[in-house]
């Protein structure tokens, strides 16, 4: 069995998916350079970091966080593209574990009780067929044995894409599209909100106003990637 696996990585082998080259037998996703090159925030560890300090007046949070910073044509950029685009769910499982244990090691996050994604719209889940934050969260779950739901958090209408859209206008446009489930499962917990990446942080910022009815809700935010 083995042979044939190693006769069919000879002429299709795996390839880094940041800098395209062949893995070898002990890399997965990305190879180990690019693996070093990836630009770590270390924002778990750091009280009062830029995405903290982002969320000032807008919002309550006891803490954030984001694995990489995220610059345009760069690594992290491909990686996400991958997941989010191409149903490369390896990249999520993989960031889910890189930050998995960075959390486990901060006491910031060590009272976190349950994980919870930004959700799609069903419009888009159904076009896309998938969330690309499902196996990062998953993950995240199996690395520090709390539980991940998906559907305490709904988002109630459709809009275009945020990507292209000013910072005001992208502000304006996340008003009031965030509900939740059942807020009596939620009081007195404090949960971690996660997503892919932290631009403005507007939508973060419209998630947790859904929570505010929520009693005695805390709210930690981790994400793969912030754009500076």
């Amino acid at each position: 069995m083995n042979f044939l696996k190693n006769i069919y990585e000879l002429f299709y082998p795996e390839l880094c998916l940041c800098c395209n080259k062949a893995l070898t037998t002990n890399e997965t996703v990305i190879c180990l350079q690019c693996r070093h090159d990836l630009p770590l925030t270390n924002f778990t560890v750091e009280k009062d970091n830029l995405i903290e300090k982002s969320f000032y007046g807008r919002t309550q949070i006891e803490a954030a966080t984001a694995l990489f910073y995220f610059f345009k044509k760069g690594n992290i950029q491909n990686l996400l593209h991958h997941l989010k685009y191409k149903n490369q769910q390896q990249v999520g499982t993989l960031l889910g574990n890189w930050l998995g244990s960075e959390l486990a090691k901060s006491t910031r996050f060590s009272t976190i009780d349950i994980i919870i994604p930004v959700p799609l719209h069903q419009k888009k889940l159904k076009t896309r067929g998938y969330n690309q934050v499902t196996t990062f969260g998953n993950s995240l779950s199996k690395t520090l044995n709390i539980p991940f739901q998906e559907n305490v958090l709904s988002r109630i209408s459709f809009t275009n894409t945020q990507t292209k859209k000013l910072r005001f206008n992208r502000w304006e446009n996340v008003q009031e599209l965030f509900f939740v489930a059942n807020e009596k499962t939620l009081e007195n917990k404090h949960i971690l909100l996660i997503d892919d990446i932290i631009t403005t942080g507007a939508t973060l910022v419209a998630c947790c106003t859904a929570f505010e009815k929520t009693k005695n809700i805390k709210i930690s935010i981790a994400c793969m990637a912030y754009t500076k």
